[in-house]
């Protein structure tokens, strides 16, 4: 009878923290979809001390409304949850100016690249080694993660 607990326990832990059908798609290039939004991989992975973040908006270069503006950030965490970073946007772009920090940045659809010096932002000492997380929102709904490693 312990083990029969145990097995469904088991089973309710795993259905929490794995994602659902059809929330989000990975491609073979490894970028995840979901509504018409992108996150890449970034680039170099691992990395010392810094990487790029190619991320796209509303379809990017096929959006099918180019006159809608998206309210965009990306965020990076540690392992923790803890907000490690804001990376910039990276060259200037649909009247955007580069190196703007990409919190709430009204933002056309399009194909854009974030950077990350790999400082932590409250101190401004470099990110140790380790696994980090970083997160697209959209109109202020989390919608796409992906995993980046900092190897020193």
């Amino acid at each position: 009878m312990k083990r029969l607990w145990g097995a469904l326990g088991l089973v309710l832990a795993l259905s929490v923290f794995m994602p659902r059908v059809g929330e989000a798609q990975t491609s073979q290039d490894g970028n995840v979809r979901k509504n018409g939004h992108a996150l890449g991989r970034n680039y170099p992975n691992p990395f010392n001390p810094e990487t790029r973040i190619p991320f796209k908006v509303g379809e990017g270069a096929n959006c099918a409304d180019p006159s809608r503006i998206y309210r965009v950030s990306i965020k990076i965490f540690n392992i923790l949850s803890n907000q490690v970073a804001i990376p910039v946007i990276l060259g200037g772009t649909s009247g955007v100016a580069g190196g703007q920090p990409l919190d709430k940045i009204s933002l056309p659809c399009g194909d854009y690249v974030a950077f990350w010096d790999g400082k932590i932002q409250a101190t401004g000492r470099e990110a140790a080694s380790g696994v980090y997380l970083y997160r697209l929102e959209v109109d202020g709904v989390p919608l796409l993660m992906q995993k980046m490693i900092v190897a020193k």
